[in-house]
């Protein structure tokens, strides 16, 4: 389980975060972006290496860009308390700040695990196994969760939005508090999950003029349907006592495909369809909003 569970995080590392930096349209961020290869690879290298001072050191180099990351998320926060902007815009801009700080819990973990220390009382099996949940449960799936609100502009973009932060959110929380909660916490993220895998089939998956873009969409969204299912079995039958896939069987199933046919698929397709590459639209770029563009108005100025 080892060599895949680190190959799923070097993907995350290396690929996701910083293709989903570029889809958030953030100037601010454009920096970390650029700089986030000095962080990630060390990072990715670590993973390799035996536990003890070497892979410690490089992780924590990692551990350090995902600290920076996270930094830009209070200013953003405070500019969004402020701001006079329709509250419509507000739960994209959750889910963005969610993305910013989840990879800092996955680089804490890393930083703890790479040592060959506990932390929190969690083995290093477990804190194995919290470096990629948190890069793709929580960076991409947040990440993804805001481009869908801000297309959309739905009742159910909002509840995707909302609740995959929220289900993030309890599933950390159930790691202290018990099983039932990180169960509570499957469920919440589940139904924000399916939300989105819904929206992306019905709505964003549309906007593909191209065959590869569609697919993409379209694989992502169907991947999310299998993969939270597993999600589910496993928080039930943790909390229960029924029986559930293995660890290793997880990692294999629903760690892979979230990872693959979610995570690496929806980035993938968002990035064609913000280059102008699979849009139906004929400008060549900045073809849907992004997290940072304004809602659109109507001729009278409302929000639409």
């Amino acid at each position: 389980m080892s060599v895949l569970v680190d190959t799923i995080v070097m993907l995350g590392m290396l690929v996701v975060v910083p293709a989903g930096l570029r889809l958030t349209g953030a100037p601010e961020l454009d920096r970390i972006r650029r700089l986030w290869p000095l962080f990630a690879a060390p990072g990715a290298v670590s993973l390799w290496l035996p536990r003890g001072s070497p892979a410690t050191a490089l992780a924590a180099c990692y551990a350090l860009g995902a600290a920076l990351l996270a930094l830009h998320a209070p200013p953003r926060l405070l500019r969004t308390v402020r701001s006079t902007t329709t509250h419509r815009a507000a739960p994209a801009e959750i889910a963005l700040l969610t993305a910013l700080v989840t990879p800092s819990v996955a680089a804490l973990a890393l930083v703890a695990e790479r040592s060959g220390h506990t932390l929190f009382g969690f083995g290093l099996g477990i804190l194995a196994l919290t470096v990629p949940h948190f890069h793709f449960a929580g960076f991409a799936a947040a990440l993804v969760s805001g481009l869908v609100c801000r297309v959309t502009d739905s009742p159910g973009g909002r509840f995707a939005a909302l609740s995959v932060p929220l289900g993030t959110l309890l599933v950390l929380a159930g790691y202290f508090i018990g099983d039932w909660a990180e169960l509570a916490g499957a469920v919440v993220l589940t139904a924000g999950m399916w939300t989105v895998a819904l929206l992306t089939w019905r709505t964003i998956r549309g906007r593909g003029r191209d065959r590869v873009t569609r697919l993409l969409f379209g694989t992502s969204a169907a991947v999310l349907v299998v993969t939270m299912v597993l999600a589910l079995s496993w928080a039930l039958g943790e909390a229960t006592g029924l029986p559930h896939p293995t660890l290793t069987w997880m990692a294999a199933t629903h760690g892979l495909g979230n990872a693959l046919g979610f995570a690496l698929c929806s980035v993938l397709a968002w990035q064609r369809l913000r280059n102008g590459a699979g849009s139906t639209r004929t400008a060549p770029t900045r073809t849907v909003p992004f997290l940072t563009d304004p809602l659109p108005t109507d001729h009278g100025g409302r929000t639409s």
